[in-house]
């Protein structure tokens, strides 16, 4: 059985490059913008609060088989460099194990902010 502890937190030094979070050269307010508008497309998301000062947008995540909710968390932020990163949290509320859905959810959002960012 492929238990995976309930929570994944991106890092730019993760040793899965996929759960290294996002750097971008576009400005804070493009890359909120695009982060904010994809969290609210999410499926089965719902966005609880969004503070553009804070970088900080806090969302609960339902999940398809049992609805339980998760707790998702997505900052936004200048790093050293200049450049916009993008990090997420997703953890789970009840139970010791996720089965890597929070993994899944962490990697799909950055996968769909790179496609939104490069698409527009």
């Amino acid at each position: 059985m492929n238990r995976r502890r309930r929570g994944v937190v991106t890092d730019p030094d993760h040793s899965d490059r996929r759960l290294q979070g996002s750097a971008h050269s576009l400005p804070y307010s493009v890359i909120w913008d695009a982060a904010l508008a994809l969290a609210h497309r999410m499926s089965r998301w719902v966005v609880v609060s969004a503070d553009s000062g804070k970088g900080e947008i806090v969302a609960e995540a339902t999940s398809h088989f049992a609805g339980f909710v998760d707790d998702v968390v997505i900052r936004v932020s200048l790093d050293d460099q200049g450049l916009t990163r993008v990090d997420l949290s997703s953890h789970s509320r009840v139970g010791r194990f996720d089965f890597g859905a929070n993994r899944r959810r962490v990697q799909k959002y950055l996968r769909r902010l790179e496609k939104s960012i490069a698409a527009d």
